[in-house]
């Protein structure tokens, strides 16, 4: 990533469950679009994540606030249309 104003070509929105979702479901409910967005906010190297299963342990606001997130899925069958999928 060598710019530090990396905006997204286009978007979908997801159709069916995956690990990929589970964590873009995390990230946009802490109001990021994706991973890509957070580092670049948050100017961080690393998320951290869950060492058992991958997925992110806990995020920072922009407002500074954490969100913490369980081991297991948190993105239920009825959320997975909301997710939105940024490719670059």
């Amino acid at each position: 990533m060598a710019s530090s104003d990396v905006k997204p070509k286009s978007i979908s929105r997801a159709k069916k469950w995956s690990e990929e979702i589970e964590n873009l479901y995390r990230f946009q409910q802490a109001g990021y679009r994706d991973e890509i967005e957070y580092k670049q906010v948050k100017q961080v190297a690393m998320v951290d994540r869950w060492p058992e299963t991958g997925y992110v342990k806990k995020l920072q606001r922009r407002d500074n606030t954490f969100y913490y997130y369980n081991k297991q899925r948190e993105c239920e069958d009825k959320e997975v249309h909301k997710v939105k999928i940024y490719a670059y």
